[in-house]
C-alpha cells in the first residue's frame, strides 16, 4: 500500500474472518469486535461534533473509545457526551439529554484529556459522570483507579492511561508505567492496545510528549492511540503503529514539520476511526465526515478468500 500525506484518500476494502480466540485465551467463535475511536470532540452544541457523532452512530459499533478532551469549557458532560452518544452510555450521571443508562451495558470507554482536568468541575466532575470501566466489564480491576484502567473486548485487551496525571506527577507517571507493564505481561489476548490523550510522537501543533514515550513495543503493545493534536496522523516507531486522532469535532489545526516516522497526515476535515479486530487481524480505518476513507491499515494477516 502506498502512503500519502496531506489531503488524500486510500481506498482499501478488507475482508476479515471471525476471530478464533477470546480474551481469556480460550477458543471462541465469532469473537470479532467492531469499535469507533474519537478524540478531542466534546464541544457541546457544535455542528462538527454532531457530524462526527452521526458518522459513528451510522457504523453501529459495538463500543466507542475516546482519546481525551471529552468536553471543553463550562458545558457539562451531558451536553458534550450524553447528547450525542447516549445509546452507548451506562452508569453515567443522568442529565437533560441522556438518562445515563440507555445502553444495557457500558459501551463507552473514555480517557482523560487536559480539558477534562482543567475545565468546568475538572477531574471530580469527570469521575462523577462516568463509572469506569463500569460494572460487568471484563477487566483485571487492578489499577485501583478510574483515571486509568483496563478492559477486554473479544480478542483485544485495552489499557487506558491518564497521560495528564502522568505528565503532572513523576510518581504518578511511574505508578502507571509499573501497572501497565505488569498487566501487559499478564495479558492473554491476541492484541494489546494502549490509548491516552497526549501523543508520544506527533507532527501536529503540540508535537511529541517525550514523557509519554514509554517502551511500548518492548512491553508487547501492538498499537498506541492518542489525541490532543487536532489532526489525524499515523506513525511507525520501534516497529509498532502510533495514531493521533483529534478530529472529533472541536477544531482542526495545522501540522508542523513532519517527523521522520510519520506515514500519513490529514487535517482537511473532521472524522473518526473504525476498527475491526479478530484473532488474526486488526483493520484500522479513518473516515472523514463525508464518509470517505482517508487511511486504511491492517495489523496481522487477513485470510485470502
Amino acid at each position: 500500500m502506498r502512503e500519502y500525506t496531506g489531503s488524500f484518500f486510500v481506498i482499501a476494502l478488507l475482508c476479515l474472518l471471525p476471530a478464533a480466540s477470546s480474551a481469556s485465551g480460550q477458543v471462541a467463535v465469532d469473537a470479532a469486535v467492531r469499535f469507533a475511536v474519537i478524540g478531542d470532540f466534546g464541544a457541546g452544541l457544535d455542528v462538527h461534533e454532531g457530524k462526527v457523532a452521526a458518522l459513528v452512530r451510522g457504523w453501529n459499533p459495538d463500543f466507542i473509545i475516546t482519546l481525551g478532551d471529552n468536553r471543553y469549557g463550562v458545558i457539562d458532560y451531558d451536553s458534550a457526551v450524553g447528547q450525542y452518544y447516549c445509546e452507548f452510555l451506562s452508569e453515567t450521571e443522568a442529565g437533560r439529554y441522556c438518562s445515563g443508562n440507555d445502553a444495557p451495558s457500558s459501551a463507552f470507554f473514555p480517557s482523560l484529556g487536559n480539558h477534562d482536568y482543567n475545565d468546568g468541575g475538572g477531574l471530580e466532575e469527570y469521575l462523577t459522570y462516568f463509572t469506569l470501566p463500569a460494572a460487568g466489564s471484563d477487566t483485571s480491576g487492578t489499577s485501583g483507579s478510574e483515571r486509568y484502567y483496563d478492559f477486554v473486548k473479544g480478542p483485544v485487551h485495552f489499557f487506558v492511561i491518564d497521560s495528564q496525571g502522568a505528565l503532572r506527577s513523576a510518581s504518578d507517571n511511574a505508578a502507571q508505567k509499573t501497572w501497565l507493564q505488569a498487566q501487559l505481561s499478564a495479558s492473554a489476548t491476541p492484541w494489546q492496545i494502549v490509548y491516552f490523550h497526549h501523543p508520544p510522537y506527533s507532527s501536529g501543533e503540540h508535537g511529541s510528549f517525550t514523557k509519554m514515550q514509554w517502551p511500548f513495543a518492548r512491553w508487547g503493545v501492538d498499537a498506541v492511540l492518542s489525541g490532543h493534536d487536532h489532526d489525524y496522523e499515523r506513525l511507525s516507531v520501534d516497529g509498532i503503529s502510533y495514531f493521533v486522532n483529534g478530529l472529533g469535532g472541536k477544531s482542526a489545526r495545522a501540522f508542523n514539520e513532519p517527523l521522520p516516522d510519520s506515514l500519513v497526515r490529514y487535517n482537511a476535515d473532521y472524522g473518526a476511526m473504525l476498527v475491526v479486530a479478530t484473532g488474526a487481524a486488526v483493520s484500522i480505518e479513518f473516515f472523514n465526515v463525508a464518509g470517505e476513507i482517508v487511511d486504511s491499515f491492517t495489523m496481522g494477516t487477513v485470510p485470502v478468500p
